[in-house]
Order: structure tokens, then sequence, then C-alpha cells
């Protein structure tokens, strides 16, 4: 969708390196996500973690429940800015982070009994109609890459069942797990038998649970059908209780660019190198991290087109490169390249190593026009430091 979104906006009004995101690829997302909530009634949050340019929050709350925090700066933008329900989770909290996030949630995740026996209490007297959870952990492993694994052995997430005190229960609502990563709905079907299976005698003693997030609802070959077959079958074997799942991704799967300049370009014996204006390790550091080789248009793999590139980034680190491409023409000097798929992650994870400027954020709208939404200076970098 990105693609078709870029390829009708006029993109060399927009200064690089920039991120921008469409409002109709937002759109398309929505409506998959609102059929799933009506169909299966379930309740569907925006996970900030994943995406978080506000400046969309109008259009996404007309369609999603609210929002899912992963600590105080994410709960208080969920609150102020996009309303609906803000539940929140952490591998753990201070009791500074309790006393500014309890507050601003409905529902409050502990990722360990010790943690819900520390804090309830406080959280409670905070917040008396805030409701608890616990997060568990199934032990089924479904994620492919370790560093985004959170069932792997030994991981620090959630309570796994031997662990698991049910006298601990008093006071608590529901039960959270979060198995996924870019998954499909028979990854959440198969997950669901280990997780009933380990902790399905506590759902008496809950009114809600919450199936966490890595559901790539929205990509275009997930099975949206069985999705809801899925939670179907699964309220009617609990209808008391109340389903939420809070995808990030699912919400602006390819829906923004990362688009970027070619600066130099140079050779080191076979290889030739392009060195753009953008940053795998500042502007999209899961290239490196999961890693993975973001698309470009009109690129293809190494060898595929006639001239191949090395394609890296501006900044010091020897490592800081995006990937091998090849292009049917010549790069110059001036050229810019589109990455696609870059509003998740992407943009929550931007950095100013080496005081690399941020990218300017830009909104495409349905008309094919374009709105400047935020660009980034010095004053970024220093506010930063100290």
């Amino acid at each position: 969708m990105d693609k078709f979104c870029a390829r009708k906006t006029d993109l060399s009004q927009v200064k690089t390196p920039a991120f921008v995101v469409f409002e109709e690829a937002l759109e398309h997302n929505l409506a998959i996500l609102r059929r799933v909530m009506d169909q299966a009634e379930v309740r569907i949050l925006l996970a900030l973690k994943g995406f978080a340019m506000h400046h969309c929050f109008p259009l996404l709350r007309r369609t999603l429940k609210g929002t899912c925090a992963s600590g105080p700066h994410e709960a208080r933008l969920g609150r102020e800015l996009f309303g609906g329900e803000v539940h929140a989770f952490a591998a753990a909290f201070s009791e500074a982070d309790i006393r500014e996030i309890a507050p601003l949630c409905d529902h409050l995740v502990f990722n360990s009994i010790s943690q819900w026996r520390r804090f309830g209490k406080l959280a409670r007297e905070l917040n008396p109609a805030l409701e608890f959870g616990l997060r568990c952990n199934p032990e089924h492993v479904e994620t492919e890459v370790a560093i985004y694994d959170p069932c792997g052995p030994g991981s620090r997430l959630g309570i796994i069942r031997e662990e698991f005190d049910e006298t601990a229960l008093e006071g608590i609502s529901g039960l959270h797990f979060h198995t996924l990563c870019q998954m499909g709905a028979d990854a959440l079907e198969r997950t669901l038998v280990h997780f009933e299976e380990k902790f399905g005698a506590f759902f008496d003693r809950i009114r809600w649970v919450n199936f966490g997030g890595g559901h790539h609802i929205s990509r275009a070959d997930y099975d949206v059908g069985h999705l809801i077959r899925i939670l179907k079958d699964f309220k009617a074997r609990h209808p008391h209780l109340e389903v939420y799942l809070e995808p990030g991704e699912a919400v602006a799967l390819n829906a923004g660019i990362l688009v970027a300049s070619v600066l130099d370009l140079t050779r080191n014996h076979d290889i030739a190198n392009a060195i753009l204006d953008t940053s795998a390790t500042c502007h999209m550091p899961d290239v490196l991290e999961m890693p993975y080789r973001p698309q470009i248009i009109d690129a293809g793999l190494p060898g595929e087109k006639a001239h191949t590139y090395r394609l890296g980034g501006l900044s010091c680190l020897a490592g800081d490169v995006i990937g091998d491409y090849s292009f049917d023409r010549p790069l110059d000097v001036g050229d810019r390249l589109v990455f696609l798929d870059m509003a998740i992650y992407s943009m929550v994870k931007t950095n100013t190593f080496n005081g690399m400027k941020l990218p300017s954020i830009y909104y495409g709208r349905k008309d094919g026009t374009l709105k400047l939404v935020r660009e980034f200076g010095y004053e970024d970098f220093k506010n930063r430091l100290s």
C-alpha cells in the first residue's frame, strides 16, 4: 500500500531524509481491524511502541479502542492525545513509575507476582478504578528471531506456570500474554492451546484476557477470516471474558516510507558504495538488530539489475550498511531512494548518534498532497543531552 501511495505522490517536495506516512494506507489497515472487532467482538488497541505518530491519532481513534504503553511516557501520550482506554505493561516498574503511570491507566499489567504484591496497593490508592493484570508466559515459541522471542528459555518476560501462585489472583482482573512477532493467525491458534492448558484453570477468576501484539493482521496474506474464527471460538469457550489485542505493526503496516538522497558514490575494489543522507543505525536500527533488508522502490537483489551498490549510512559506524541493491541505471549524486514499510518501529527508534539529524515527518493525504508535520534540528539533539 505504501508503494501505491508513494507512486501517486509528488515526493520531489520532500526534504530528505524524511518519513512520509500515508492517510490512505492507514485507513486501509483500520478497515481490516474494524472487521475483526465487529465480527469477533474483541477490542483492539494501538501499541505505541510500534507506532506513535500522534498527528494520526484523530484518524486512528475513530476505530481503535485506545492504546497500550510500555511506560509512563507512552501512557501519558495515550491519555492526553489518543483517549479511550490506556493499558500499560513493563518488565518492571519503580515506585516513581507507579506514581506517574497508575493515575493514567485503565489496565496495569505486572510482569511478576512480586511486583504486583509490592505495588498493587499503592497503584489502587492512586487510582481506585484501575484494573490489574498479570503477564503469563505460555512457554511456547513462535518467533524465529531470538532477540524478539519473549517465550524463549530463561526469558524475563511473563510468569511461567511453575512460578504462578494462584493466591496472588485476589484483586487481579485479567491475564496477558505476548508470544508473537509479525505472525499469522495460525501462530495465535497454536499459542492459545498452551495458554489455555497452562492458565485456563484461572479463567473463572478473571474478567479479561489480552492476547498481546505481533499479530500481522493487515498483511496482504494474513488470513483474517481464520483469526475471526479463532477469536469467536475462544469467546464461545469462555463467554464471560473480554478479549483484547494490541498490535502495533498491523495499524501502520505498509503505511509509510523513508525518502533518502544519495550524497556520494565511492568504490572499494569490486564494491560500489552509495552513501546516503540516512543511516541504518540512526534511522532504521532494526536493519541491524533484527536484521532485515528493507525494500526500495525500483531496486532489486544484488546482481538482479545492471548496477549493484552497497547502500551505506552517514554515521561513522563501519557497519552502518543498509544492504546491497541493484538498479536499472547507475546512481547519481542527488538521486532519491524510497524505502518501504518505514512507519512501524523505525520512526519510534530513531536516535541522534553522531549528532545525526532526525528525519522530518510528512503526512501524505489521500488527495496526494503532503503536509510537513515536524522538522528536527540542533535543539532536538542538544536537549537529549546535558
